[in-house]
Parts: structure tokens; sequence; C-alpha cells
């Protein structure tokens, strides 16, 4: 890992809980946020331990992930540039819950947790921002505690599939997803084997409403995709 010394005020704009402030506002938080770059496949924070930075991405991915006492690795989610993780052991002064790896060269802005706490007092808007993102977690957790009492493993791909569209973007019924995700990423995502994913992917590829490409996952049909998460379809197992 390399460290650089100050980054820039243009850069800072691109963060999400930033983007509401003045430029007087990015110098000042210029000095105060510092840069990191991280190799394909580092950790960044490791589960259970004791720190309390908070990071921004300010290019690159990472992916978060935790593991079951079975020891099987269970992805929550990826994150892009402009967005934030590590506020939660910030604010409560615990262990890390998850681990953050990166999928890609990454730079991340870092903060101490004293110094985020500064930046809440000292922007009332980034403030706003954080709880409005806090309070978007707690509904994306509640609907896939729904998802995963209620649904089969088939209809959890096809809801997976859906928010992989959802973040990609929909456009005339389509979506296209690149990279397109391993069958273990979406099996690690939703509790289940890479098997399953591979069959239902095979199904979906031969009723038309997805295909491969070399690099590429182009959904044809979301609103065909979206109706087999009818309850009427569903088979809970």
């Amino acid at each position: 890992m390399t460290e650089t010394t100050k980054i820039t005020p243009t850069v800072i704009s691109g963060i999400d809980v930033f983007r509401d402030l003045s430029l007087s506002d990015y110098e000042s938080l210029s000095h105060i946020l510092k840069a990191h770059n991280y190799q394909p496949e580092q950790h960044i924070i490791t589960l259970g331990e004791d720190t309390q930075d908070v990071y921004f991405i300010i290019s690159g991915k990472v992916r978060i992930t935790t593991f079951t006492s079975g020891g099987k690795e269970v992805t929550f989610q990826d994150m892009k540039a402009g967005q934030m993780f590590g506020e939660l052991s910030a604010i409560d002064s615990q262990s890390r819950s998850t681990n953050v790896v990166a999928l890609s060269q990454t730079l991340l802005a870092k903060v101490s947790s004293k110094a985020f706490f500064n930046i809440l007092r000292d922007y009332p808007k980034v403030n706003e921002h954080i709880l409005h993102q806090l309070t978007g977690l707690i509904r994306k957790l509640g609907d896939r505690i729904v998802e995963f009492s209620t649904h089969s493993v088939k209809n959890r791909i096809h809801a997976e599939l859906l928010r992989l569209a959802t973040n990609s973007g929909i456009e005339n019924n389509t979506a296209e997803i690149t990279p397109a995700p391993a069958h273990l990423d979406i099996a690690n995502r939703i509790s289940t084997h890479r098997e399953a994913v591979s069959r239902e992917l095979s199904e979906l590829n031969k009723n038309g409403i997805i295909k491969r490409g070399e690099r590429k996952l182009l959904i044809q049909d979301i609103a065909k995709l979206k109706s087999l998460l009818n309850p009427q379809n569903q088979e809970i197992l």
C-alpha cells in the first residue's frame, strides 16, 4: 500500500456524502483526507480487527464480505467510486464486522474516527447524507431478511439479478451487467451453492431472459424476470 499526502478538492467533490459542499469546504477537507492505494485482492479491513477508520472510494471497487460459523463466505455488496464504508465501527467503537477487499486497483481516502466525527459536527449536510445512507442500509437489510424468509433459491437468484440490473442501469426493459458476475459470487450473495446458480442461469438463458457474453451478462427481458418473483410463482424451500 502506498500513501499520498493530499487529495484535491475536485476529487472530494465526487464523493457522494460531500457532493453538496462548497469549494472552500472541499479545500478544507483536502487537508484532512489522506489517500491510500490498494492492489486487487488486497485486504483493506479484516473481520474482527479493532480499527475505526472511515474510507471513501475515489476510484476502483471493493467487496464487503463475512463468513458463517461453518466458514462459508457471504458477500454483502460491492461498492464503487463515490461510496463510503467503515463508518459503523467509527460510530459505535466496536471491532469490524466484515472484511473489505479491493476488487481492482483502488484509491481510497481515509480519516480517523475522531476526524470523522469532526466532519459530522462541522458539515451538517454531510451528516444528513450519512443518516440517509444508514437508513437505506437498514431498509435493504430488512428487504433481504424478508427475501431469505419467503423466497426459494431460484427466486433469490432472480432478485439478485434484478439488483445487479438496477445498479447497472435499466433501459428499454434490458440491462447490461459488466463485468458478468461469477456464478460463485452470486451464490455467496444469496447463501446457496454455485451449481444452483449455474442451473438457473442456464434455464433463464434457454428461455431468452438472459444472454451471457464474453465479459458481460445481458438481461434481455427485465419485466419477465420480475414476473418470476410473483408470489404465485414462488416455491419456498
